[in-house]
């Protein structure tokens, strides 16, 4: 296994508003490594490496905790439970998938109506959530009010392989940021920097952007970098002229997005670092969808962002995949970037 934190990280359970297995995790794998740790009001964790300066500038780490799911709605009278989503889940994506229910991750499986019982012009048409239910071997809605409350999260049931050069897992959005952010750390070791160097797990991206406002109000950072996982889109049954990225060709880098125009001064030296240090990139030439950085462009005064992903096939679904490569290209180059400390202000 090639990348294990990545296995471990994207395995556990944490949808937006449940990320607190995730934050523990990582809580393991910090400790004794940085300065100070803590988790605010809404269940940031933020970390800060010290700098040597006295009055030290502040480059903030960002990647979301939080991953996209499903939350009970309802308990039904044949002991299956009614769902809605958590974040952007596309309902033609869940038929037949497997899940894990609650607290007690409950296993289940997400039902539809069978084919046999389907007449032909509605096999095409895209499930509504309120035809969509999740089993779990109850017989009955009071067996399963025992078990099973409304509320409660719904996580895809998927584990890590890796095939190849390639990695195959739910939650890489934002799981592979989540690494990056601690293989940074673990870069860092004893140095020294001139400069506060700040990682901040954020939650609830997914549902409107909701932790990194509020952990950068206590950080006040100078600048702040975004690790994200974008769509990649280069599947042959898309046209070539809507593909967002590709898998093998590199971090992808943003210059806009949904609600953002990013910081060009921090853009043209992320592209300026990848290319003095041979590291192979691409633009997301898709604007759709959007990151924190534009949470971060409206918090205090406007703080000053960039943005690298790295591209997944099949995003936001049970089972996505990612290009190893292109995911140790953006280590590499968070890795520099911090060191370097060029994408602060002068």
């Amino acid at each position: 296994m090639k990348f294990e934190l990545l296995k471990e990280l994207t395995e556990l359970p944490g949808i937006s508003g449940f990320e607190e297995p995730v934050a523990d995790f990582i809580e393991k794998q910090i400790k004794g490594k940085v300065d100070k740790y803590w988790r605010d009001n809404v269940g940031n964790l933020i970390a800060l490496k010290k700098g040597k300066a006295s009055s030290a500038k502040k480059l903030m780490l960002l990647a979301h905790m939080d991953e996209v799911g499903l939350m009970v709605t309802k308990i039904n009278k044949d002991g299956s439970v009614g769902i809605t989503r958590v974040g952007g889940v596309d309902p033609r994506v869940l038929i037949g998938k497997k899940v894990s229910v609650g607290k007690d991750l409950l296993k289940g499986v997400i039902g539809f109506k069978a084919v046999h019982l389907q007449k032909d012009e509605s096999l095409l048409k895209t499930p509504a959530y309120s035809d969509l239910s999740v089993y779990m071997g109850f017989n009955s809605k009071e067996e399963a009010s025992k078990k099973v409350k409304v509320g409660d999260p719904v996580y895809f049931n998927t584990l890590y392989e890796e095939v190849g050069q390639y990695a195959l897992g739910k939650a890489f959005d934002d799981r592979s940021g989540c690494l990056v952010l601690l293989e940074v750390l673990k870069a860092l070791g004893d140095m020294s920097l001139e400069h506060d160097v700040y990682f901040s797990w954020v939650v609830q991206e997914e549902v409107g952007l909701r932790g990194s406002g509020v952990a950068a109000s206590q950080i006040q950072p100078d600048a702040a970098i975004v690790f994200e996982n974008t769509t990649a889109g280069d599947n042959l049954e898309i046209p070539e002229n809507r593909w967002a990225t590709k898998l093998g060709q590199g971090p992808a880098l943003t210059f806009a997005h949904g609600g953002l125009v990013l910081n060009k001064r921090i853009f043209e030296t992320i592209k300026a670092t990848a290319e003095s240090n041979a590291i192979s990139y691409q633009y997301k030439a898709r604007l759709a969808g959007g990151t924190d950085a534009a949470r971060l462009a409206r918090t205090l005064s406007g703080i000053p962002s960039g943005v690298i992903s790295t591209p997944s096939r099949y995003i936001h679904s049970p089972v996505s995949m990612i290009d190893t490569r292109d995911f140790s290209a953006v280590i590499e180059l968070a890795k520099i970037l911090v060191i370097e400390g060029k994408v602060l202000p002068e």
